[in-house]
């Protein structure tokens, strides 16, 4: 009897058991959809574009320089260097959209090479500057103790003078020239974003699964690029894309001041501190043009940033 009773339990249980496999199988049969299987980074444009109007304004004005920056000898018909005595001082006509500066050259044609000049000069430096940030971040932060002690002593000294005088005194000593403030503000870029990169790599290090990378084994190297680096990485791409546009006014000041690239090369600081502070009542337009695009620059890289840092944060989603 206990056997026949077990027999139909079982039989009874069996429908009951095949319709969860159906349903199980069906849940699990239909494709997975196209938006699951995009890269993240493309699901963050999405997500700029639906809810961060202004990040996607900022992300347009920074294509737009990249694209007229590249293909500068290709939109524009005149050289940066090239002069037409005849055309001095012209305010604006067909053949010169912004007008022309005191040597008759097109100051439409300056402004997009000296955004070549600044582009390359801030990516550049925020290229240089991310490196050494992540070194000396993830260093100080995993090892601790003396090199950590030592790493922040360091940052300290170079943080206790006043930026802008500090790099005044190196490119002085350096000279004027497009590699030397691009190292110099790489540099400057990098000491002073260390500690960021340091703060969130404590965080992560402090993590069950660095822990348990280092119970099976891994060693400093693989456990810091594998584990830790990735999840830097994020706060890494948002301190870069904020501080280009700090890069950029940087060298727009040295250049300013005399300090930045020399001419004959247009750049937006030099601009100013030329043609527009000695001829600013005659031509305001030599001021106000390099301003408004130095302007324009800054503002794309600050609203694209702000939006990369309210979308990579998840402290911050849906806030």
């Amino acid at each position: 009897p206990m056997r026949s009773w077990i027999r139909a339990s079982a039989t009874s249980r069996e429908p009951a058991l095949a319709g969860a496999h159906v349903a199980g199988a069906a849940v699990a049969l239909p494709a997975r959809s196209p938006e699951s299987t995009r890269p993240w980074w493309v699901d963050v444009w999405i997500q700029m574009f639906r809810r961060k109007p202004l990040g996607t304004i900022g992300s347009v004005i920074v294509v737009v320089m990249l694209a007229a920056a590249v293909l500068a000898e290709w939109i524009t018909p005149y050289g940066f260097a090239q002069t037409n005595l005849r055309e001095r001082f012209i305010s604006m006509n067909g053949a010169h959209w912004l007008g022309t500066d005191e040597l008759g050259r097109d100051l439409l044609t300056r402004l997009i090479y000296g955004a070549r000049i600044s582009l390359y000069v801030g990516f550049g430096a925020v290229a240089l500057g991310s490196v050494l940030a992540t070194a000396i971040g993830m260093l100080s932060a995993y090892f601790g103790g003396r090199l950590d002690l030592l790493l922040q002593r360091g940052v300290d000294a170079w943080m206790a003078f006043p930026g802008l005088l500090l790099l005044m005194s190196i490119m002085s000593m350096l000279g004027p020239s497009v590699w030397n403030i691009t190292i110099v503000l790489g540099v400057a870029f990098g000491i002073q974003n260390s500690r960021i990169v340091r703060g969130v790599a404590l965080v992560v290090k402090e993590h069950t699964f660095v822990e348990s990378a280092r119970a099976l084994g891994a060693g400093h190297l693989r456990t810091t690029l594998t584990h830790i680096l990735p999840n830097v990485m994020p706060t890494l791409i948002v301190v870069a894309t904020t501080g280009l546009s700090t890069v950029i006014l940087t060298e727009a000041s040295l250049s300013f001041l005399g300090l930045g690239v020399p001419p004959p090369y247009p750049t937006w600081g030099g601009m100013l501190s030329l043609a527009g502070l000695d001829h600013m009542y005659r031509a305001p337009w030599l001021a106000i043009w390099p301003a408004v695009a130095l302007s324009l620059a800054v503002f794309g890289f600050n609203m694209l940033g702000d939006a990369l840092r309210d979308l990579l944060d998840p402290r911050l989603k849906g806030g």
